[in-house]
């Protein structure tokens, strides 16, 4: 059996995050720094193991007071915490050709498991003649079950920042190395 290892492409590859505000809007963010290694079964991606790795102090929402905050003992405390980590125990290829991965992802210093839903966009060969495949990943997660749990109670009721976070990626990889067991 041929095993491929894929990295990341950077520059084809983006992670945001959306959150409410005050209840009547959303605050959009992105982790700048990241990275994603797979190792897989040729370019069937099924039962290939996953991991993604991002730098919390890359976190950015484009306002340096709210990303100070963020990544404050309130939320992130990424001086104490730098890495976020998701780590796949399972892959598996639905009907439609799509993916579903499961894992566990750990924030701070907890750990949970989760279930990713990923649409496989395809592969192809670059003009170079590198072999790329591409995936798109919407998901949600509740920020509380990672102890992100810090808030404000607003007088008109509610509060300051929603609990669940839509996250989602474009992530390409590039095949690496073919390695036959």
């Amino acid at each position: 059996m041929t095993t491929t290892k894929w990295s990341l492409d950077p520059a084809h590859s983006e992670v945001n995050f959306k959150v409410k505000h005050l209840m009547i809007s959303t605050v959009t963010g992105k982790i700048e720094k990241f990275n994603v290694n797979v190792d897989a079964s040729g370019d069937d991606f099924t039962n290939a193991k996953i991991s993604f790795e991002a730098d919390m102090k890359s976190l950015s929402t484009n306002n340096e007071q709210r990303d100070t905050h963020l990544k404050s003992p309130d939320f992130f405390d990424v001086e104490k915490f730098p890495k976020m980590k998701f780590e796949s125990n399972a892959v598996t290829k639905n009907s439609d050709g799509n993916y579903t991965i499961k894992g566990n992802l750990t924030i701070k210093d907890v750990t949970k498991p989760l279930e990713i839903p990923v649409e496989f966009g395809g592969s192809a060969k670059d003009p170079w003649g590198n072999s790329k495949a591409g995936f798109s990943i919407e998901t949600k997660i509740n920020r509380e079950d990672f102890g992100l749990t810090w808030n404000a109670a607003l007088e008109t009721g509610g509060v300051l920042v929603g609990t669940d976070v839509k996250v989602s990626a474009e992530i390409q990889l590039l095949a690496q190395v073919e390695q036959t067991a």
